[in-house]
């Protein structure tokens, strides 16, 4: 048990017998530790998270990967579109999707569909557009990360793509 003893000095005068006074400090070292629980528990919470990203080498060149197993998606205002190949000439048209779940879906399908087919992983590249927030990148990127994608790009969108966007409403 904490405590505290206090005795009183010796005035001049008349002496008085006086009882030390105590003082119990045990609720007070018990709210200490738990405020020093707290401050420990909510600091290691409150640490922030960060996605590793690794970008390529500029000075290194292109690499060649083909149309067939290319997912292209570019980030609209409040939806996203994708299309597989090239904007000239898809191999699958431009669709519209909302962000998360929907994204989450057409990824998953498209890379169950390019495997079938070419045997090779699929790559995706990121546009995102001027109208398009860092929360739909973020989004884009952890779907690609729920999905297990690992060869991905975030590039400059094309005039191109942003006609599409233009076309589906979503630029």
């Amino acid at each position: 048990m904490a405590e505290l003893n206090l005795s009183s000095g010796k005035s001049g005068g008349r002496q008085t017998n006086k009882l030390p006074v105590r003082v119990d400090l045990t609720a007070l070292v018990d709210l200490a530790f738990l405020l020093i629980t707290f401050f420990m528990l909510t600091t290691t919470l409150a640490r922030s998270r960060a996605m590793s990203l690794v970008m390529p080498d500029k000075s290194a060149g292109g690499m060649a990967v083909p149309e067939s197993s290319t997912m292209t998606i570019c980030l609209g205002k409040g939806q996203a579109m994708w299309y597989l190949g090239m904007a000239d000439k898809p191999v699958i048209a431009p669709k519209v999707t909302a962000y998360g779940n929907d994204l989450n879906k057409a990824i998953l399908e498209l890379r169950k569909q390019v495997k079938a087919t070419s045997g090779r992983d699929m790559m995706v590249i990121i546009k995102p557009s001027a109208h398009s927030v860092y929360n739909n990148l973020v989004s884009t990127i952890d779907e690609l990360n729920i999905t297990q994608t690992n060869r991905y790009a975030i590039v400059d969108i094309a005039a191109k793509d942003i006609a599409l966007l233009k076309q589906k409403d979503i630029y």
